[in-house]
């Protein structure tokens, strides 16, 4: 199971040129979001999102913060989270489809595909559900 690279949304794309984030010093969260989500590309607010996991097993709405994120390069930058994001299930299962970053004001950044079969990841009671982040970075701007 590999989960699939990180999409901007359209407007993600746009606050970024825009400088309505500031990637090294604003708040951003991740949360888990099942297969019936309405996540993609048109996707603007964490509150116009549909079919967040529940406020159960481990899990809390609205997800856990990131970061601080840090950026690194100067041509080509790379943004990365020094920890990766980890749920532990606890009095039952968590249960997810896709992962949604997004800045603590509720403006949606970017999702992925926890698995590019696609499929449900699923972390039984007592495990962890944990997204690795990639070595070389969260992503690259280029």
């Amino acid at each position: 199971m590999a989960a699939t690279a990180w999409t901007f949304t359209n407007a993600g794309r746009t606050d970024l040129l825009n400088g309505t984030f500031d990637l090294d010093t604003d708040t951003f969260l991740i949360a888990l979001f099942l297969s019936t989500s309405n996540i993609g590309a048109g996707s603007t607010t964490y509150a116009g999102l549909t079919n967040e996991h529940a406020n159960a097993n481990g899990y809390t709405t609205g997800g856990i913060s990131l970061g601080p994120l840090t950026l690194s390069g100067t041509t080509t930058v790379t943004v990365d989270d020094p920890l990766d994001a980890v749920w532990t299930a606890a009095g039952g299962s968590i249960t997810a489809r896709f992962a949604v970053i997004y800045e603590s004001s509720g403006r949606v950044l970017c999702y992925c595909t926890l698995d590019n079969t696609p499929a449900d990841v699923t972390a039984t009671d007592g495990n962890t559900l944990t997204i690795a982040f990639n070595a070389s970075g969260i992503f690259t701007l280029a």
